[in-house]
């Protein structure tokens, strides 16, 4: 590969809904511009851009990987981004680091959901994009139907369309495209041109004709020059389409069929011509000593690299992709990680293409490359100069909702553990882990069972670490609702010296505290230095719970009374005696258990908030009022955690994946006596089943 520079550079991140064909068309890239031999296919797993092995088994994209294309002395970095929901994460981090968005269409399926996630994304670093009407070649492909469809969806954003490719034929006669800007015809994959045919001439001109007015928007000299000549050149066509693209104000749209390699050289052209080259891309600043700095892609500017994927390989080590922002990178010097505060080597430089690595001595500004072997960077780390330190902003990922507990498989494995769940949760910024300190599990939270699926899949064949998982406990807490009083005597005779304690103690709710511990002790039936013992035996019982097996809390326990035996009472004794007396007392304090209320908001399409209300209902939710936000409806809501496990999977299902939700721990309240009888049961049984063994 020879070296580009950053005017010869574009970097544009493929997204879309799942099975758009984005795999494909990188594919199809790749093959038109002769770096492969021949074209892979996904079902075979022989793409390049899916080349890790869970990929290919399970046949759709997980991570997201750069496919550098070249063409017409240009560099075109394509970042092919997975298109299914639980790998959001990746599709946001692929455009964090594009200066332009190409959002895929099925040409059957039209707008979907993925469509509308990949915009929303695209919208959140302003990015100039293209739709590309995909799978022309389908048995029931309509490029009127789906072109008004996109036409609608990008009017109802604020933007309007320009049409830029009309399709040569349609399902399986899809032979070519229509370029209305050179108004010229490429059959195939676009090598071969033609005239446009006489049936298409008429509506080439018509296209042609607003494109010209659109393009007139870019720049006053040209509406000037338009409204005295009528017309524009070719040149001043695409300098002022390039305008209105980069500004955002217009959206191109052409159509292909990726699997057939139909329309692919001219959409490399349009890419080439109306995508921004990193120095024409929406602005980018980092925090420096002084504040915000606008980041301009030039190898003369200081350093700014922002890591935005790390992967780890048991056999080629630790693997970190950086989009250089500003400055340049030589092989083998040190730059500085900003947000480690530590120097790194760049030793290993390179490109990367699928799995083959391309090496390379220099990185130019505005370029993405790979380096090996790091110590200490983290995806959403900062390269830069010691001298000039400068912290690009990661972006901003939705929340992970979807839990499970990781156990072991066995005892080898145990010792991983943690190491394992950092790294891969250092990998994906959707990704994280806890030790909950209630439940005692370790927790791992993703965007939804697949995405935890991989993560698991992950762990057992790059780390050879294997784990089981299982729904999280729901961190309950004991608690009681009025006073009651109990005594226990503890009394055991074994040869020799025995046990004997005995305990009289009150307890009552203590609403505004954890635990208080009291004694209202007078004369000499029970001496003080007996208290510590009995508070440590009733503390202990609060920790594993009294009832049901979850720490108990807001107690206060008045020990008023006892009786000791000058030889026999040790500690100990008095430790067993507080415990039982504690736990008779409870039984007639009223147990409660109390569970955790989360807060949810829940954002929904109108058309299915009906829906939404009646399953929030019967998950026990309590609905506190609703806001509306452009076409949706958010639903706030107090719904008990234990109703929320897979609130994700259902959400989705419920309005066709369109809804989505966020959650934050609220307040406890008592769990309604027939659940908590069930909860209480299950322990007992756990406590005969262990007596048992």
């Amino acid at each position: 590969m020879k070296e580009y520079t950053t005017e010869f550079l574009r970097n544009v991140a493929l997204v879309s809904h799942g099975g758009a064909g984005k795999t494909m068309l990188a594919e199809a890239f790749l093959h038109a511009t002769g770096a492969t031999t021949r074209l892979g296919k996904v079902e075979d797993g022989t793409t390049v851009s899916d080349y890790d092995e869970e990929e290919q088994r399970r046949k759709i994209s997980l991570y997201a990987s750069v496919i550098p294309v070249e063409h017409r002395n240009h560099k075109i970095n394509i970042i092919d981004a997975p298109g299914y929901t639980d790998f959001v994460g990746e599709m946001i981090s692929a455009l964090s680091v594009a200066d332009g968005a190409i959002i895929l269409v099925d040409a059957v399926a039209g707008i979907e959901v993925g469509t509308e996630l990949a915009w929303k994304y695209a919208d959140q670093f302003n990015l100039p994009r293209f739709i590309v009407i995909n799978k022309m070649d389908r048995d029931n492909a309509d490029f009127a139907k789906t072109f008004a469809a996109i036409e609608a969806f990008v009017h109802s954003h604020g933007k309007r369309v320009v049409q830029v490719h009309i399709p040569i034929g349609e399902k399986q006669d899809f032979k070519g495209v229509v370029d209305v800007i050179g108004m010229k015809a490429y059959l195939g994959d676009g090598k071969q041109i033609a005239e446009i045919p006489a049936e298409l001439k008429e509506a080439a001109d018509r296209a042609h004709f607003t494109m010209v007015e659109d393009a007139a928007e870019g720049e006053d000299e040209l509406m000037e020059k338009y409204l005295e000549n009528g017309s524009l050149t070719d040149e001043e066509m695409v300098r002022g389409l390039e305008d209105v693209v980069y500004a955002g104000q217009f959206v191109p749209v052409f159509c292909a069929a990726g699997g057939r390699e139909i329309g692919i050289i001219p959409l490399l052209n349009d890419m080439i011509d109306l995508l921004p080259p990193p120095t024409h891309a929406p602005k980018r600043t980092a925090m420096g000593k002084e504040g915000e700095e606008e980041l301009k892609a030039n190898d003369a500017e200081p350093l700014a690299a922002y890591v935005w994927k790390t992967t780890a390989d048991p056999f080629v080590g630790k693997m970190t992709y950086f989009r250089v922002f500003s400055g340049v990178v030589q092989a083998d010097a040190h730059v500085w990680n900003q947000t480690k505060g530590a120097d790194e080597r760049m030793s290993g430089l390179h490109f990367q293409r699928g799995k083959e690595a391309i090496p390379t001595k220099i990185v130019h500004a505005g370029d993405i490359a790979v380096v090996s072997k790091l110590t200490v960077t983290v995806t959403g780390d900062t390269f830069c100069d010691r001298g000039h330190p400068l912290t690009i902003k990661t972006p901003t990922f939705p929340a992970a909702l979807y839990r499970v507990a990781i156990t072991p498989k066995t005892q080898a494995d145990a010792a991983k553990i943690t190491p394992t769940l950092t790294r891969l949760c250092e990998e994906d910024m959707t990704l994280s882990w806890q030790n909950d300190p209630i439940t005692h599990e370790t927790v791992l939270q993703g965007m939804g069972d697949q995405h935890i699926d991989v993560a698991i899949n992950r762990a057992q064949t790059k780390f050879q670490v294997g784990l089981n998982t299982q729904e999280p406990k729901i961190p309950y807490r004991e608690g009681i609702t009025r006073k009651a009083s109990a005594q226990y005597r503890h009394k055991k005779q074994t040869g020799g010296a025995g046990q004997f304690g005995e305990v009289h103690l009150r307890i009552e709710p203590l609403p505004d505290a954890e635990f208080e511990f009291t004694d209202e002790l007078v004369g000499m039936n029970l001496s003080r230095s007996y208290l510590p013992p009995i508070e440590k035996g009733i503390r202990a019982t609060m920790e594993r719970g009294a009832f049901a097996g979850y720490p108990m809390s807001n107690v206060k326990v008045i020990v008023y009374d006892g009786k000791e035996h000058e030889v026999d009472s040790k500690p100990v004794a008095f430790e067993i005696a507080g415990r039982e007396a504690f736990k008779l007392a409870v039984q007639d304090a009223g147990p409660v258990l109390f569970e955790p209320i989360m807060n949810v908001r829940v954002t929904v399409p109108d058309a299915n908030m009906g829906d939404v209300m009646s399953d929030l209902n019967a998950r026990r939710g309590r609905v506190q009022g609703t806001e509306s936000e452009h076409g949706n409806t958010v639903v706030i809501a107090h719904v008990p955690m234990a109703e929320m496990l897979r609130y994700t999977t259902q959400i989705r299902s419920i309005t066709g994946g369109r809804g989505y939700f966020t959650m934050e721990f609220d307040h406890y309240d008592i769990v309604p006596t027939h659940i908590a009888s069930q909860i209480i049961e299950k322990h007992k049984k756990e406590m005969e089943a262990k007596k048992d063994e």
